[in-house]
């Protein structure tokens, strides 16, 4: 991204302007209400044919926002490399690999939505057979437009981890709706006129737990003091509980390309903290995410863990209780100490047939 201050006129600019795709009518107005967060917008009316139906191509292939969630996710670990790093967040990255994401949501978009996107002829991807560029900002409305696409439909993205948001939305990039000055790589990028004609798929949606910028710093300092990979996982499930814990944050903690075999029983985390008090539900089980639900407590997801910490429950307690191995048990209070060793939880019992969306997005990144 480049700073403002190199911008240059916009006269070149326009000249080199990519006509308008298959005729459509882009000058009339876009009218849209702004959906609040996590929510998707509703058009009132999109005057231009071509954003209107590739809008209505997108909502129909993610109606939830499920996969464009999944995929933000998934670029974000990709870049962190977390499993040989140890990198978290995105200001640990070096300036070139933050560089790099846009190109990244790019190729991964492709992939996650092969049923929709296909290879783009002048720009990215072709949506129902007209050019569309991807363009990605950590902004709204930093999104850098070259000259081949003014006129085009802008899928235009923007994340944040360490806000936890996503948001995408489509806009043509008429030249009206530009600045008036392009920087030295002759972009340029939307007016506020042009950003508030953005149709929004989804509006500052919440991206899937990146939960070591969720606990406090401290914790996570503490996490990662410890000398090995098992001692780091046992912290992260003793001090992180009650929060959706993802494999690839166990895989960034350990730092172990066995990472997983750190969380079961048999020597992992599940057995070496169950004598704590602590349980630890897997969301690949019905059984398990049926008991963090009876507790009351975060209910894992494929892909995740939720670490509980549990006591048995006596006559009188208010409250969720669950029954397991033939006996009750309740979440513990704050400052609460274990009483007896944790319950373990059958995993006979695999979970659902329907896998998750971040994992199958995962599998294809």
């Amino acid at each position: 991204m480049h700073d403002d201050s190199s911008f240059l006129p916009l006269d070149a600019f326009t000249r080199a302007a990519a006509p308008a795709t298959k005729g459509s009518d882009w000058h009339t107005e876009a009218l849209f209400e702004l959906a609040p967060a996590g929510a998707s917008a509703a058009p009132l009316e999109i005057g231009d044919r071509v954003v209107q139906e590739i809008v209505s191509s997108l909502r129909h292939a993610d109606p939830q926002g499920e996969r464009f969630a999944a995929v933000f996710r998934a670029t974000f670990d990709q870049l962190y490399d977390g499993q040989h790093t140890g990198r978290y967040c995105w200001d640990q990255l070096y300036k070139t690999e933050k560089t790099h994401f846009g190109t990244l949501i790019e190729i991964n978009l492709r992939r996650a939505f092969g049923d929709v996107l296909r290879d783009g002829e002048l720009l990215d991807y072709k949506i129902n057979g007209y050019d569309v560029d991807c363009k990605f900002s950590q902004r709204s409305g930093g999104w850098m437009l070259p000259p081949e696409a003014l006129g085009h439909v802008i899928l235009a993205c923007t994340a944040s981890d360490q806000a936890g948001t996503w948001s995408v939305g489509v806009v043509r990039a008429r030249p009206e709706i530009c600045r008036l000055s392009v920087n030295r790589d002759g972009k340029t990028a939307l007016s506020p006129k042009g950003i508030a004609e953005v149709v929004w798929l989804h509006k500052d949606a919440e991206l899937p737990p990146n939960v070591l910028l969720k606990v406090d710093p401290v914790v996570v300092a503490r996490i990662f003091s410890l000398p090995t990979g098992q001692q780091r996982v046992n912290e992260l499930f003793r001090r992180v509980t009650n929060h959706r814990i993802g494999r690839n944050t166990v895989a960034t903690v350990a730092e172990q390309d066995d990472y997983m075999k750190r969380v079961r029983a048999n020597g992992g985390a599940r057995s070496t903290l169950q004598a704590e008090g602590i349980l630890i539900a897997g969301g690949d089980y019905v059984a398990h995410r049926a008991v963090a639900h009876e507790l009351g407590a975060a209910v894992p997801q494929p892909g995740e863990f939720v670490s509980i910490r549990v006591v048995p429950a006596a006559r009188g307690d208010h409250g969720p209780v669950a029954e397991i191995e033939g006996t009750l048990w309740r979440c513990a209070r704050p400052g609460e100490s274990a009483t007896a060793a944790a319950p373990t939880i059958p995993a006979s019992r695999r979970g659902s047939l329907k896998v998750s969306v971040d994992d199958s997005v995962s599998r294809l990144l």
